[in-house]
């Protein structure tokens, strides 16, 4: 079973994307800021990381960055969510190493579809 890290500061986002992940058949490991996001990441590497830009600490883009460098972590795909769908932030994250960039409001099924595209081209 393919393990999903979410890093979201907002409770009801972070459970609806947990929650149509676990339907989906994920184990997913749910964290409310950057660091942590981190800390997990590195205990466990997780099989897809999903990240909100804006979070408490670090920002997504700060914390794939920290991904990328760290051996255990720097293969992990991750898409950033964003409440902002300015152009420089989008390209600020997949410099930063994203694989994606979805802007909020996102439908969650789509997201689900998304890891399994990451998941399955691995």
């Amino acid at each position: 079973m393919a393990t999903v890290l979410v890093a979201e500061d907002d409770a009801d986002i972070r459970e609806l994307v947990a929650y149509k992940l676990q339907q989906a058949g994920y184990e997913v490991v749910s964290v409310a800021d950057g660091l942590s996001a981190i800390a997990a990441a590195r205990d466990n590497a997780p099989d897809v990381a999903i990240v909100d830009v804006s979070m408490p600490g670090l920002s997504g883009v700060q914390v794939c960055t920290a991904l990328r460098e760290h051996p255990a972590t720097a293969q992990v795909p991750v898409i950033l969510l964003s409440a902002r769908a300015h152009a420089d932030e989008s390209e600020a994250g997949l410099r930063a190493g994203a694989v994606d960039y979805v802007t909020k409001p996102f439908s969650p099924r789509e997201l689900v579809q998304r890891v399994e595209s990451l998941l399955e081209t691995q």
